[in-house]
């Protein structure tokens, strides 16, 4: 039997004597995990038989499976060959272009010096 720190062991019965969902509440589901749960709600499985076995609450898994939907929804909208898209990145080179240009001739004004103090050429 492990021998437990001074401390240690009112962990350990706190967690014995949590309900069976407290456990699961107090983990950080990564988003694999919640996908891997989505996937058994999508395939049909239950959803009280999946909040049983992974101790998530039956709402829980009902928000998990909405928002899974809502960005499958929006990932399939999405439109690869967008004419307006490629317009708007073909404009917004233009103005990145046009704008190191103006900041390539300030800097090139300012080197020259005030223009009030030049000599005319003829």
């Amino acid at each position: 039997m492990q021998r437990l720190c001074r401390g240690r062991w009112k962990e350990r019965v706190a967690r014995l004597e949590a309900p069976p969902g407290a456990a699961a509440e107090l983990k950080r589901w990564s988003a694999n995990r919640k996908k891997e749960v989505v996937l058994r709600l999508l395939r049909g499985e239950p959803v009280d038989a999946v909040s049983r076995d992974v101790s998530v609450p039956i709402y829980r898994l009902e928000e998990w499976r909405d928002r899974a939907l809502a960005g499958m929804d929006a990932g399939l909208k999405e439109r690869e060959n967008d004419p307006l898209e490629a317009k708007l990145g073909d404009a917004t080179r233009r103005i990145g272009e046009l704008v190191m240009e103006v900041e390539l001739l300030r800097k090139e004004r300012q080197a020259r010096g005030p223009l009030a103090n030049r000599r005319s050429s003829k």
